[in-house]
């Protein structure tokens, strides 16, 4: 019998409420919209991280980039640390039997040892080594042999993306593939292609979506004509909430807010037409740390065991609606632990006040995430067994996880850190 073939689709700086299926109404989506139709779609479903290098960092290894030394900020062009050369990575965990490809976005380090992305067990890479708001930027391409650089076309990047994963999925089509196909579309600068202008009430912001949104039906039209639908798990996912444009829907906070929701909580679609049931919702906890263990265990492989994970198989959330293997979901401000969340209880640590990072010891913010999704306000006092709970359970998730950011040097942030914020 086939393996699966994985496609995860990363947006940046995407929005819980930029897509219709999610409650947007603004931006218009409809293929993500049928894809939801057609799949899973997750309702309670965070980043590991509130910025981009860490989140993608627990993407890709199922651990809090905490445990890599990644955790503090994001990379910097001057930066020369990455992602440890040993790190488990989703390709090395499928093993040899996978090709493998990261089309977009790295932003994982751009120096040796932590570059090119091929060290992480990738096999093609076409992309860019950071955000594209950070200077130099070039477009590398590893199909030739050395690796060549190009002038990245802002205006092309989203259908450059897709359609080299087209080509990737059809050149491997006789063998199982993963790909990440990491865009950098919406995050700033928003440079909408003007081959596929929508008119989109969304502004820039809305344009560029709704080109992720057209490419995404291209993208599953290619499969279909390849024979490839049904042997085919399609992610969609975003690496945290929005910055300065898009919707965070009805959860508190944006991209970079310290412990709240809307930094988090994140889109997440998946679909295998045979395999996931259509049309099924489940609001079980669930991480992008869990992509690892989950598309090892769909690929046939063991757990893994010479480390360490922090996400967990879900694939039976998805393929049965089973419930999810975490009790409580780990929330960090670059080294800090910044909140717990279980299925109904939050309870939070830290935020932000004008530039000042402030922890809340002293003030217990629980809230009811039932009946409170938007973290107004604290019933710490009405449930205070709860809050000791979750307060102990923070206390856990601070002791384990702190310390680990004392295996690696200091962070120093770069020259051109207020330059390019990310």
């Amino acid at each position: 019998m086939r393996k699966p073939n994985f496609i995860v689709i990363l947006a940046d700086d995407l929005g819980y409420g930029d897509l219709g299926c999610d409650g947007g109404k603004v931006i218009r989506t409809p293929n993500l919209d049928r894809m939801a139709a057609e799949g899973v779609r997750l309702t309670d479903f965070y980043a590991s991280a509130n910025v981009c290098t860490p989140s993608r960092a627990g993407l890709l290894t199922g651990q809090y980039a905490i445990r890599n030394g990644l955790a503090h900020e994001v990379l910097q062009p001057a930066d020369t640390k990455g992602l440890p050369p040993d790190a488990l990575t989703i390709p090395k965990a499928l093993g040899p039997d996978y090709a493998s490809a990261l089309i977009g976005k790295w932003h994982l380090g751009h120096v040796a040892p932590h570059w090119p992305p091929t060290v992480y067990g990738f096999e093609r890479f076409y992309g860019l080594p950071y955000s594209h708001d950070m200077k130099p930027l070039a477009l590398y391409d590893n199909a030739t042999t050395p690796m060549t650089e190009s002038k990245a076309d802002f205006t092309k990047l989203t259908q450059w993306f897709f359609e080299q994963t087209a080509a990737f999925a059809e050149q491997n089509r006789e063998r199982p593939f993963f790909v990440l196909l990491a865009l950098t579309a919406p995050h700033i600068p928003l440079k909408p292609n003007p081959d596929d202008l929508t008119g989109s009430p969304g502004g820039d912001y809305g344009e560029v979506v709704e080109e992720i949104d057209l490419n995404v039906g291209r993208l599953l039209e290619k499969l279909k004509a390849l024979g490839l639908d049904e042997d085919t798990m399609v992610v969609f996912t975003s690496d945290n909430g929005p910055w300065f444009e898009g919707s965070s829907g009805p959860f508190r906070d944006r991209k970079g807010g310290s412990a709240w929701d809307g930094g988090f909580r994140v889109p997440f679609i998946a679909r295998q037409p045979g395999t996931l049931p259509a049309g099924a919702e489940s609001s079980e906890l669930a991480s992008n740390l869990d992509l690892l263990p989950t598309l090892r265990a769909l690929a046939g492989q063991p757990p893994v065991e010479d480390r360490e994970l922090d996400g967990r198989d879900i694939s039976g959330v998805l393929t049965s609606g089973a419930g999810s293997p975490h009790e409580e979901i780990v929330l960090f401000n670059n080294n800090k632990v910044a909140a717990v969340r279980t299925r109904r209880w939050k309870y939070v640590a830290r935020s932000y006040y004008r530039v000042y990072d402030v922890p809340l010891d002293g003030y217990p913010l629980l809230f009811d995430m039932q009946v409170d999704p938007g973290e107004n306000y604290s019933v710490a006092r009405n449930f205070p067994g709860e809050a000791a709970d979750m307060r102990a359970r923070l206390e856990r998730a601070r002791a384990k996880y702190e310390p680990m950011a004392d295996a690696f040097p200091p962070h120093v942030a770069p020259a051109s850190a207020a330059d390019h914020p990310d």
